[in-house]
Order: structure tokens, then sequence, then C-alpha cells
């Protein structure tokens, strides 16, 4: 649970009675992995690694081809179903088909629109959109290649990032959610704030600290995750 202190080193360093410094890194608020549960030959990817996306942007597409054949069959028969239903709703009113005959031209037509709506949805899947707004982090596969239920890309929230900080256990009962602290970049030579938006409540009794998680806003995505930082507290 408390690998982060060993990444870091020494996490927490004592410098006087009245400051200590806690190691920290910059890291991505949102991580998902992309994929298709579908089988297929992906026909476009339009995003690679280090691409700016956004939530819905579509970023691969598989082939279509045969799905979008269906769709169409499956549209014809459910106009096809629409029209019987009205020209059989008219010999109903004259008596000429029993109730069960109506109910049963209906329940056809019914079922034609349902599963003409279970092949839009099939086809809907073999579009691969970005589900957050992020940064492409990784991108597992190519144009033509085929593709099993695959990953095909990773990506990453960096606005808002998230600080973690591991805190001597002498600062615990010092933060509270939502409280605004400041943590500098040494390879920017820039601070930063952010919020306290998760903190343990319990003590890591090995190394005698505790995390405690800030959001820091990063417009434009302007400050890269993996970066190191320090906070120091007075």
């Amino acid at each position: 649970a408390f690998g982060l202190a060993a990444l870091c080193g020494s996490a927490v360093a004592q410098t006087s009675a009245a400051r200590m410094v806690s190691s920290c890194f910059l890291l991505p608020s949102h991580e998902v992995i992309v994929g298709t549960p579908l089988d297929g030959v992906l026909e476009t990817v339009s995003a690679d690694r280090g691409d700016l996306v956004k939530a819905g942007q579509v970023i691969a597409r598989m082939n279509i081809g045969l799905e979008q054949a269906q769709v169409q069959t499956q549209e014809a028969r459910a106009e096809f179903g629409e029209r019987k239903a009205r020209r059989n709703e008219d010999l109903y009113q004259k008596r000429v088909i029993s109730d069960h005959e109506l109910d049963e031209i209906k329940t056809e037509t019914n079922l034609a629109k349902l599963e003409l709506e279970e092949r839009r949805q099939q086809l809907k899947l073999r579009t691969i959109v970005s589900p957050i707004n992020g940064v492409i982090v990784d991108k597992y596969r190519a144009r033509g290649d085929l593709v099993k239920q695959e990953k095909i890309f990773k990506i990453a929230t960096i606005d808002p990032l998230n600080v973690e900080l591991v805190v001597n256990s002498r600062m615990f009962g010092q933060f509270k959610q939502g409280q605004v602290r400041e943590v500098s970049i040494p390879m920017l030579s820039k601070k930063v704030s952010g919020k306290v938006t998760s903190l343990d409540r319990v003590i890591d009794p090995a190394s005698g600290t505790f995390r405690v998680r800030l959001s820091v806003p990063n417009p434009g995505s302007q400050i890269p995750s993996g970066l190191q930082c320090e906070a120091n507290f007075n």
C-alpha cells in the first residue's frame, strides 16, 4: 500500500523541528484502457501517442461492411412491418381479421424494430471513441491489425493532475478535505496549488507515514505527468 514511499526514496525528510519536506510525484487523475468487445480488423486509427483527445472523439474504427449491411436489411424489414401493421389495422376496423391476428402482426413489427436497434448498437461498437478528456499514453494496435477483444489505447487525464504526498505521521490531523496546499516543481521552477481530495485514516507503522492526495488544476495540459515535486510544511 505504501509502495509510493519506496519510489520516492526518502519520502519524508525532517529538516528541523518546525519544517518538513515531503517528496511527491505529479500523476494522472484518471487512466483508462480503451478497446473493443468485438473481433475484426482496424480500418482506421486516427490518434497516436501524445495526442490530446476529447470525450466522445472517434479515435479508431473497425471494418463495418457486414454490420452495415445487416442494419440496412433490418431497416427494410422494420419498415415493411410498419406498413403491414397499418394495412391490417384497417382490416381489423372492418372486422376482416381477429384481435389475435392483429396482435400477432403488431408483435412481429415490434420485434423487427428491437432487432434493428440491436443491429445499430452492434454497428456502434465498431466505432471506438475516447471516454474521457485526456492524452494518449500508449497505442497498442495499428491500422490493418486483426483485433480480438483487445486493448487498443491507454488514455490518461492530466487536467487535473493528482499529487500523491507521503507525509510524516507528526502531520496527522493537519489536513482536511478541500484544504488548499502548495507544492513546488523543481524542474519547472514553479509552484502550484491543489485541493486535498483524499487522505489516509491509518498511519503505516513501518514508515511512520500516511498519504494525502491533492488535485492540481492543469489547464491546457501544460504540466506533464510524472514530474517530481516537493511540499514544504512549516
